[in-house]
């Protein structure tokens, strides 16, 4: 397949196949919708593959690029390009979505079609995210995501789904909005560009910047979620069904720290510098003090929430302590934090989906009826307690390391992480798998079957992969990282 259409096909492809999906119809047609979507999914993984074959680690800047003009007379262009951090999150968005489209198979009974065309068009949006590199582009697929989650949150959610995706709708939507104001503010002045590459070259004054990064800050700290804007996620979790929470869990919130690396740190370096303090106290206290408040959850589903929050505010740490270890630890963290969160929800909706309860009091014994699905447990539970040899261990150790270099006493706090991680996850996991069988419901509990076992399988291999060999994640970091710490040095005063 021809580079340059490359990108466009990953971004459009789940998009049309998702549409095709929707157009099958009625749920007399569920089988079929369900196959199609396989398929679509399937081949959006499939067509991402060569842009990691492809994509040459030793060259600095865009790769893939493709640019045509779209709205001339606002200089709006269709630009796209990728560099390696963009990369790794395309093929975890893919991924990501083959494993959706598997696990609800059978769970879900109505509006099958519609089910899955959501997240195909999702997973093609959120592509398009990673993929702009014009500012007007990357605002269209940025809010354009909301509409299929709230979707899915709203129509195949539980008990109190409408409050749930209205929650989440607004949260997001109201910080987005001054993300607009910014890209105008920015196309006045650069003379009439919405190219991100121009921004980057953009001198700003120091008041301006300040004001920019908090119009920014508003709509990625939303969607990490950071403390002390993160209550909209438990809720989200909760309500929304596997694939949902699948999904906003190993994809959705990259997109804040995504924004981040791609606009705030090159586009705002000097008032990045000056408010990164307010960050990494805010990264800290997400991973104590969330680490704790999870650690006295009844919910499975809520831990595991308010785990991704606490793991998360790793990713801004790294983020905003400026060197090349933080960085290249966080986009590795938001990686493995996309498998292993994916997965642990997949266990507990599992688990959900035979006893209909989430509740870690109703279960107890389960390895006395299911130890296959124990065994893949544990390893997703010893993952996200960053157990050496899985991906979870990668992440967590650059960025300790890499805040050593800053400061020991961030870097001490941030390590705390790694008790609080393994105390939460351990204790819930003893609690759920071991012991005797708690009660009849437990005792009717059969084994995963082959469709389960598979999407988990899937996963373990994912995650051991990346824990094993993470020079391959890495490699395509390098590079990238590398560019985006000198836009982030450069001051523009």
């Amino acid at each position: 397949m021809p580079g340059p259409a490359l990108l466009s096909t990953v971004i459009w492809l789940p998009i049309l196949a998702g549409v095709v999906v929707l157009f099958t119809g009625s749920d007399r047609n569920a089988n079929f919708a369900r196959w199609l979507a396989l398929a679509g999914a399937v081949a959006g993984f499939v067509v991402a593959l060569p842009l990691y074959v492809k994509f040459d680690s030793t060259v600095q800047g865009m790769q893939f690029v493709e640019l045509t003009p779209w709205i001339e007379s606002y200089n709006i262009n269709y630009h796209l390009g990728i560099d390696g951090i963009s990369l790794l999150l395309i093929l975890l968005n893919t991924f990501t979505t083959v494993l959706v489209v598997l696990a609800g198979w059978k769970v879900i009974g109505s509006r099958v079609g519609q089910y899955m065309a959501a997240f195909l068009v999702l997973s093609g949006m959120m592509n398009g995210v990673f993929c702009a590199m014009d500012a007007a582009l990357f605002y269209v697929f940025f809010e354009a995501t909301l509409i299929p989650m709230f979707i899915v949150i709203g129509v195949w959610g539980g008990p109190s789904r409408v409050y749930a995706a209205l929650k989440f709708f607004l949260y997001t939507l109201l910080g987005s909005l001054l993300t607009l104001v910014a890209f105008i503010y920015l196309y006045t002045t650069s003379g009439g560009s919405f190219a991100l590459l121009d921004y980057y070259r953009l001198q700003i004054p120091l008041a301006a910047q300040i004001l920019l990064f908090i119009a920014f800050f508003a709509a990625f700290a939303v969607k990490v979620p950071m403390f002390p804007v993160h209550t909209w996620l438990p809720d989200a979790h909760v309500e929304a069904p596997t694939g949902g929470s699948v999904v906003l869990a190993a994809v959705m919130l990259k997109l804040g720290a995504y924004g981040f690396i791609r606009l705030s740190l090159p586009i705002l370096p000097d008032a990045s510098h000056v408010l990164a303090p307010v960050v990494i106290g805010l990264s800290l206290i997400a991973v104590v003090y969330i680490g704790l408040v999870a650690l006295v959850q009844t919910d499975m589903k809520k831990l595991i929430a308010y785990s991704s929050i606490s793991h998360m505010g790793f990713v801004t740490l790294g983020i905003f302590i400026f060197n090349p270890l933080g960085m290249e630890g966080a986009v590795i963290q938001m990686v493995s934090h996309g498998f292993v969160s994916g997965a642990l929800f997949l266990c507990v909706g599992v688990l959900y989906d035979r006893m209909h309860s989430r509740l870690i009091s109703d279960y107890g014994g389960v390895v006395n009826k299911m130890p296959v699905f124990a065994a893949l447990f544990m390893l997703f539970a010893m993952a996200n307690s960053g157990l050496p040899g899985t991906s979870g261990f990668v992440g967590e150790f650059l960025v300790v390391t890499g805040t050593m270099h800053v400061n020991f006493w961030y870097a001490a706090v941030a390590a705390t992480t790694l008790l609080f991680g393994a105390a939460y996850t351990l204790w819930m996991y003893k609690r759920v798998v071991f012991g005797a069988v708690a009660n009849s419901h437990v005792e009717a509990l059969s084994d995963i079957g082959a469709r389960e076992g598979l999407v988990l399988a899937l996963v373990a291999v994912a995650v051991l992969g990346m824990g094993l060999y993470p020079q391959a994640f890495a490699s395509v970091l390098h590079n990238s990282v590398g560019d985006v710490l000198a836009l982030a040095m450069k001051s523009k005063l």
